[in-house]
């Protein structure tokens, strides 16, 4: 019986790219410049870093979503979630707003402070064509909610989505149960250390270093990933990483593939043509600022 473990390795390369959103936050994107660069289910990954409060301050006004996920991850800063429903979120550092957007939501992200660092990233994730058209759901989850596991040689993970196994021990999440079950780890090593760690052979996988590089596979064969670059990973049952000769932060993202036609104008993300269509025809009618009960 063959018991030998998969290595996942470095299939591609998708560097950062700046540019803005909102009303001109500065930000740099990788998953999500183009129809080329998703990685089924994820749709999109920004990070946003900045001293300068003029590269965050004018925030992001209100702005319409249909059919997927948000999720914002806030590392520095405080942002104000608010929405037509009339939910107020407050993002504060370490931090984490989990939105679906289903049949669709207005609102927006507003930078709450005037000077400091605004740091994080967000994240969007697709939804089956059987959820995109459900009720509008948060779940606003504090940094005390989020466990941090210590690793054997010194690092530690944060764990947002998805559960992690240490030795004999399962740490769990937070976010669990969706149906892309998506694993979602803000991971830091030090100099030269190795974290390692069982993902399922169908999960689509990839990871992004936003301090430090990183190398990916086994030792005799891996290859770098510098920082603010997605590296999208083969097929494989184990991932191996490690850190480089200054330490290295990382966030590792995997889910279950949907397998479905993307059909994305802007904020909506549907299956068909006709869908999206219709996405643009409710939020020009007032349709979205209508009651979902």
């Amino acid at each position: 019986m063959n018991t030998t473990v998969t290595s996942r390795t470095l299939q591609r390369v998708i560097e950062g790219l700046a540019t803005s959103d909102g009303a001109g936050v500065k930000l740099r994107r990788s998953l999500g410049q183009g129809q080329g660069s998703r990685l089924d289910p994820f749709l999109m990954l920004d990070e946003f870093s900045s001293d300068n409060p003029g590269d965050y301050i004018a925030g992001f006004p209100p702005h319409p979503h249909r059919g997927f996920e948000t999720v914002t991850y806030m590392l520095d800063g405080h942002m104000r979630h608010e929405d037509h429903l009339g939910n107020v979120g407050e993002l504060k550092s370490g931090g984490v707003q989990w939105m679906t957007a289903g049949r669709g939501i207005v609102h927006s992200e507003m930078p709450q402070q005037e000077e400091g660092r605004m740091r994080g990233f967000q994240l969007w994730i697709n939804l089956p064509a059987r959820e995109k058209m459900k009720p509008a759901s948060y779940r606003d989850i504090q940094p005390s909610d989020i466990p941090v596991a210590a690793l054997p040689d010194g690092g530690r993970v944060k764990v947002i989505a998805g559960t992690l196994r240490v030795g004999n021990d399962e740490i769990r999440g937070p976010i669990q149960g969706l149906s892309t079950d998506p694993l979602y780890f803000d991971i830091a090593l030090p100099a030269g250390a190795v974290f390692s760690h069982g993902l399922d052979a169908d999960y689509n996988a990839f990871l992004y270093p936003y301090e430090g590089s990183i190398r990916i596979g086994p030792k005799e064969s891996s290859r770098a990933l510098k920082t603010q670059s997605a590296g999208v990973l083969s097929p494989g049952e184990q991932i191996d990483v490690q850190a480089d000769a200054d330490g290295a932060r990382f966030l590792l993202l995997a889910g279950r593939p949907l397998r479905e036609p993307v059909v994305q104008y802007g904020p909506f993300v549907m299956n068909a043509v006709e869908e999206i269509e219709q996405a643009i025809a409710d939020f020009q009618s007032g349709k979205f600022t209508q009651d979902h009960a």
